[in-house]
């Protein structure tokens, strides 16, 4: 018969978990958002903080950015609460008209951040 190497479980076996538990940059004020969000994730029974919390912990790629008229399509029939991106929000162009939003994102680009203010 022959014979097939097995999984050396003693020395540490199959691999149970493979997601972030920690972000790989050293942004401080990410730090600070995970260490908020950690704490709300552990003490509320709410699912919306443990989302908020496993994207914060994403790389760069896996955090796509969001134009603002998308933002806008989700957001239609729901001016009165707050839109709530782990990412980048990017200006479009081929909007123009702006409706007035309530937006909490990780970064605005320049352009998208005075079409908001204005």
């Amino acid at each position: 018969s022959t014979f097939s190497m097995g999984i050396d479980l003693r020395a540490g076996g199959r691999i149970k978990n493979k997601s972030r538990t920690a972000p790989q940059s050293e942004n401080v004020y990410l730090l600070l958002l995970v260490k908020l969000y950690r704490f709300l994730a552990r003490r509320t029974d709410s699912k919306f903080n443990q989302i908020v919390l496993k994207r914060l912990f994403m790389s760069k790629v896996n955090r796509p950015c969001m134009s603002i008229s998308r933002m806008v399509r989700f957001m239609n029939k729901k001016e009165d609460k707050i839109a709530v991106i782990v990412g980048t929000v990017t200006d479009d162009p081929r909007m123009l008209t702006m409706p007035k939003l309530t937006i909490c994102a990780l970064k605005f680009t320049s352009t998208v951040r005075a079409r908001i203010l204005a």
